[in-house]
């Protein structure tokens, strides 16, 4: 299993999923050992695929950052914090977690989109 790193250790992901919430962003931030990329690529495909058939997801995203940082971003568009809770306390996503290598450090956090005058379209 990744070891987790909430982004804000105040709030960790397990307490933002307790929220009822429409619309949600997963954003994940990924580092790992260079050496375990592949492994987790594999590992990352896996989890998506299985994301993919739950209800509530609308979109999922992979990004690795430029140059030599092994650091990726998962980037998951939810209906709803019930949709995304379902999926991520499901016991096959659960039991997938163990495969991720052991460098692994996963920080996810949810979000929801800000409507700002004239920029941002709620």
């Amino acid at each position: 299993m990744p070891t987790m790193r909430p982004l804000d250790p105040a709030f960790p992901i397990d307490r933002q999923i307790e929220i009822d919430a429409d619309a949600v962003v997963l954003i994940n931030l990924f580092t790992l050992d260079p050496a375990d990329e592949a492994v987790f690529l594999q590992v990352w495909e896996d989890d998506a695929s299985f994301m993919k058939t739950q209800p509530g997801l609308i979109s999922i995203q992979l990004h690795r950052a430029i140059g030599e940082s092994p650091t990726y971003l998962n980037y998951a568009v939810w209906k709803s914090t019930a949709a995304f809770r379902a999926a991520f306390t499901h016991p096959e996503f659960r039991s997938k977690l163990g495969s991720y290598p052991s460098s692994a450090v996963a920080s996810p956090h949810l979000f929801q989109k800000v409507a700002v005058p004239g920029i941002c379209l709620a």
